[in-house]
């Protein structure tokens, strides 16, 4: 399929499935046209489409871009692309014009995939999206227990911690929880929070209009935003590998793993 050139007619359907939506950005900071990069034979952001569409609580995967030169070469592999304004602070945001343009109804299930993860595995999603529909939160999204490798003290890698009904009680860049007595128990094992989130669209436009607040700003994560207004988050504990594309050292590390893997 082609770029959506009636939007409207997306919503007329009813969907029993999540629509994943991929906001993909072309101008990245630390690595500019990264979602094109296609050193796999296949542009970054097409990896992507195909890990999410792979998920069972997938129906459709729209991505939502602001160049028109990714909306070409998503419809090149006939996926479906949506033309979205330049200027958004985030990728939630772009996702709510995206909703906006396809007129989805309030109750329609959304999953927020990174337009640059494309070694997301499907389980990921589709425990994102359950994480959503069997509880009564507002935001589902989804954990996975840090492994001995992986440095609690990077703030490149947010960890979240959960009450005991699942829901997050917080997520941050800084080691959380600390263990300070070394007392090293699974139960208080950090958890690196994998950032995908389910939600309604009706929440969606709720969340549109909150203001910023001030722990989102100084954490540098939107996440907060929800928690900080008592907004509910169930968060999925899912075993989970894959990692972002960030750099181009990071995309060289995911081309020759997918070189490893046969392609």
């Amino acid at each position: 399929m082609a770029e959506a050139q009636h939007p409207a007619s997306a919503s007329q359907s009813s969907s029993s499935g999540a629509i994943a939506i991929i906001p993909a950005r072309l101008g990245s900071t630390r690595f500019p046209r990264k979602v094109l990069a296609d050193a796999t034979g296949k542009p970054l952001i097409q990896h992507v489409v195909e890990g999410a569409a792979r998920a069972s609580t997938v129906e459709r995967v729209i991505v939502a871009t602001d160049s028109r030169e990714v909306v070409d070469a998503v419809a090149r592999f006939r996926g479906v692309a949506l033309l979205t304004a330049r200027e958004h602070p985030n990728g939630t945001s772009r996702i709510g014009e995206a909703v906006a343009l396809l007129r989805l109804p309030v109750l329609q299930v959304v999953v927020n995939v990174q337009g640059d993860e494309p070694e997301i595995e499907p389980e990921v999603i589709d425990a994102c999206v359950r994480a959503l529909i069997d509880t009564d939160s507002d935001i589902g999204t989804v954990a996975s227990p840090m492994q001995n490798s992986e440095d609690a003290e990077n703030p490149n890698i947010v960890k979240v911690v959960r009450g005991i009904d699942g829901r997050a009680l917080y997520f941050s860049r800084a080691p959380i929880p600390y263990d300070r007595d070394r007392s090293g128990g699974d139960e208080a094992r950090p958890l690196r929070h994998i950032g995908v989130y389910a939600y309604r669209v009706g929440f969606l436009r709720k969340y549109a209009a909150l203001p910023e607040t001030a722990l989102e700003r100084v954490e540098r994560l939107e996440q907060l935003r929800a928690l900080e207004h008592g907004y509910r988050i169930s968060v999925a504990i899912q075993e989970s590998r894959h990692s972002g594309v960030d750099t181009p050292e990071q995309y060289e590390a995911f081309v020759e793993r997918w070189k490893a893997r046969g392609g």
